[in-house]
């Protein structure tokens, strides 16, 4: 597990390259090709997912899900950090750099 200074706000974050990725009836699955490794990201980890394609700081996707979703910062932070360090974990997303 990592730290969550390694995962503060102003990080850049991408997803990593070399998995297979699909929709199953709103669910994004995905199989890490590295590993060999399946995993159900779910709706909302899928729409996380999607908008990690491309590089964003971890600030700025924490701010486009409160603006979509009902949710307290504390928690929309607690729950992002999270799940942005299980897939970092895994392998599945890289940190580029800070702003």
């Amino acid at each position: 597990m990592i730290n969550a200074s390694v995962l503060s706000k102003n990080k850049v974050i991408t997803q990593n390259q070399g998995n297979i990725v699909s929709d199953m009836d709103g669910e994004i699955v995905m199989l890490s090709i590295e590993k060999g490794n399946y995993y159900n990201l779910g709706v909302l980890g899928g729409e996380i997912w999607s908008l990690i394609e491309k590089p964003i700081t971890i600030s700025d996707l924490l701010d486009k899900l409160m603006s979509q979703y009902d949710v307290s910062q504390q928690e929309c932070e607690e729950e992002v950090l999270s799940f942005l360090s299980d897939l970092y974990n895994e392998g599945l997303i890289i940190l580029l750099a800070d702003i």
